[in-house]
């Protein structure tokens, strides 16, 4: 993802740990695809499984949102990777807060999700401008230029970023861990024969 333009959508909450964002109930699966419906599961559904109305990501304003802007520590708590894929199925491509838990960061960087860093200040100018235009029942737009590394809107605000180089080659050429591999492919191949010819395995079951 070189460029990113999409509705943004405001979760107002600090200290958001991977258990609020994808609950340990729903970490059975096998699949990185079919956890969108689990974000956010207990703040978006109450006891009984009906959605809570008023839960930002329950309100039809933001059902196309694709940029989450939080509050500092988003990401915090254990490890899980499922946090990450819950807020991808979901349709989030880019979320924005001034500071990430850091495994968390790693995750969303390995699979894609631009996770960008801005001062408290600015993030504080941003949740003004989205409850803002809600206000108008507008959708506020942010543009994520990744190239650049800058976060632009339509109405003057402007702020760049910093991203390590590499995770920022990876995610400009839309390349995960797998995909990254997959580029040395034909060297692997080149090491394993050359591996084969200096140390042959014997045959099971002889000497």
């Amino acid at each position: 993802m070189k460029f990113w333009r999409g509705q943004v959508a405001p979760l107002d909450v600090a200290d958001v740990d991977t258990d609020q964002i994808i609950p340990k109930q729903f970490l059975k699966r096998v699949e990185r695809t079919g956890f969108g419906k689990f974000l956010f599961y207990n703040w978006r559904y109450d006891y009984q499984g009906k959605p809570i109305e008023n839960f930002v990501l329950n309100k039809p304003f933001y059902s196309k949102a694709s940029i989450l802007l939080t509050r500092k520590n988003f990401g915090t708590g254990s490890s899980r990777e499922h946090a990450v894929w819950a807020l991808m199925d979901f349709g989030f491509k880019v979320v924005i807060s001034p500071k990430f838990g850091e495994i968390f960061y790693n995750n969303a960087l390995k699979n894609c999700l631009l996770v960008i860093t801005l001062s408290e200040e600015k993030v504080d100018q941003l949740f003004k401008k989205t409850f803002s235009f809600e206000k108008k029942k507008e959708p506020y737009y942010l543009s994520v230029d990744l190239v650049e590394q800058v976060v632009y809107d339509d109405s003057g605000f402007k702020c760049s970023f910093d991203i390590d180089p590499f995770r920022k080659m990876c995610l400009v050429e839309g390349l995960d861990e797998i995909a990254l591999t997959l580029r040395y492919e034909s060297k692997i191949q080149e090491y394993e024969t050359k591996r084969k010819e200096r140390f042959p395995f014997r045959e099971f079951g002889k000497v």
